[in-house]
């Protein structure tokens, strides 16, 4: 263990948020040893924007508690931590680790219980990369490296700390974090990782559950470098544990979608995850409906029950919470009636609450190549930009051009038919070709002449003037007879 100077390690107190420097001075005036650890350290180091910063002591959670009273909630059974509120800040505060007396382990070997607590030494060997066990203290001015991690920083190489096998046994998620450091920082994976990182050790993520699963996905969407990381993703074979019936391969798509991810947060913009979920799962949810609509189901009742299907496969993996499953199906719903909305319905669906995501959805797809947008993408783009008044023509516009769309389509059956009378005719020849009559006397007499009388007709026929239906005659009845009106 070395003890360095935070300033030669470009580390300054200036650089901290009041939160953390308050959780640190409260801590220490308690009569508890705290730090700052984990990435917050590492980020500054490499002259990055911490997201958070993460605090370790020696109080044990209820200490913590105690110090902070109703600023602190104590969460987690499996690992227990202090969330503390520092104004609207949040803080994570651990307790340093120690190794478990008793390992309360699964089948696969990973850690169901850890609330044992220990020394900074023992806290130090429990972490899973060199690159997070860098302990500050800045009212001290100080740095403690247990491992060489600043060396490590400084050549941008990914360790883990210990038997790399066993770690990942301990936390499976811990390959889900190696990948997305590695994409973050740019960081190389050291040799030791990858001679074990392989398709079939990436089994043991079965054994996490779901909800866990989600949140580190979330993590990969949102870390500005998706684009980057998901190839890796594919090689390492984390994309099958992660996605149920998703193809390993990168669609156009889905990789403008990633850049457009990366892209809004590079520049501050707020992102939804559940949008790359709805990106990644747009592909079942195309096949799942042509199945329905093979049954013959209505094609509104195809959408609802393939989102449910798509949905429900994908939670074997990662349960999406309820509230982004329902943003996912709306963003799919969207796609047809963007598509072909009605014209009186096009202002009011530009102020639909989903017509955002929608609309990105849909631009991403035309832009990407798919041909089924039908240009319509570009159309909402340029819809968005005009005047009211210019927003009227627009809409007086596309409803010429639908309805003259429609006639086409309306059209097409008919002149099919026409053409194959055509042909019937043409196949046939007739008798005599006698030309049309000119002046409407001459048509009159044709006409007279083509409506014969009923007797002549039928004798042609075959019936004579003797025939009971030439015969018969209308029976008068007797009205005196008939009561009008209700009877008894």
């Amino acid at each position: 263990m070395q003890t360095l100077r935070a300033s030669k390690c470009g580390l300054s107190a200036a650089q901290l948020p009041s939160s953390i420097l308050d959780v640190i001075d409260a801590l220490t005036k308690a009569g508890y040893e705290a730090y700052i650890v984990g990435g917050g350290v590492r980020d500054l180091m490499l002259g990055l924007n911490p997201k958070d910063y993460d605090a370790v002591t020696n109080a044990t959670p209820s200490q913590v508690k105690e110090v902070f009273g109703r600023r602190c909630r104590i969460i987690g059974r499996r690992f227990e931590l202090a969330h503390v509120y520092s104004g609207r800040e949040l803080i994570e505060v651990a307790t340093f680790r120690a190794p478990p007396k008793k390992a309360v382990t699964s089948s696969a070997g990973m850690i169901l219980r850890d609330n044992n607590w220990g020394t900074i030494e023992q806290d130090f060997a429990r972490r899973d990369f060199s690159i997070n066990a860098l302990y500050y203290q800045p009212r001290k001015n100080e740095v403690l490296d247990f491992c060489d991690a600043v060396d490590d920083i400084q050549h941008k190489t990914l360790r883990l700390l210990g038997d790399p096998m066993l770690r990942f046994e301990e936390d499976p998620v811990r390959m889900l974090r190696t990948l997305r450091f590695a994409a973050k920082l740019n960081f190389s994976i050291d040799e030791k990782i990858l001679d074990i990182f392989t398709p079939e050790i990436t089994q043991l993520l079965r054994d996490v559950s779901p909800h866990r699963l989600y949140d580190e996905s979330q993590k990969l969407f949102t870390m500005g470098h998706l684009n980057r990381v998901m190839p890796m993703l594919i090689e390492f074979g984390i994309w099958r544990q992660l996605f149920a019936d998703i193809p390993p391969d990168i669609t156009p798509f889905i990789e403008r979608a990633a850049k457009n991810t990366d892209q809004r947060i590079s520049i501050g913009k707020t992102i939804n995850p559940a949008f790359f979920y709805a990106v990644l799962l747009w592909k079942p949810f195309l096949e799942r409906c042509d199945f329905y609509a093979s049954k013959g189901v209505v094609p509104a009742e195809a959408r609802a029950q393939a989102g449910l299907d798509v949905l429900k496969r994908q939670a074997t993996r990662t349960i999406i919470p309820r509230f982004a499953e329902t943003f996912i199906r709306e963003v799919w719903e969207m796609q047809t009636r963007l598509l072909n909305p009605k014209p009186q319905q096009i202002e009011a669906l530009s102020s639909h609450a989903r017509f955002r995501a929608g609309f990105d959805f849909l631009l991403l797809r035309e832009k990407s190549g798919d041909q089924n947008t039908q240009g319509m993408g570009i159309w909402w783009e340029n819809y968005q930009t005009l005047t009211a008044d210019e927003r009227e023509r627009a809409i007086a516009d596309y409803n010429r051009q639908r309805a003259k769309s429609r006639r086409k389509a309306a059209q097409a059956p008919a002149e099919d038919s026409k053409a194959h009378a055509a042909v019937q005719q043409a196949e046939i020849e007739p008798l005599v070709n006698e030309p049309e009559p000119r002046s409407r006397r001459s048509r009159k007499a044709r006409s007279a002449e083509d409506r014969r009388p009923a007797a002549s007709a039928a004798a042609e026929g075959g019936i004579g003037a003797d025939h009971p239906i030439l015969k018969r005659k209308r029976v008068q009845r007797d009205l005196s007879q008939v009561v009008f009106g209700p009877t008894r």
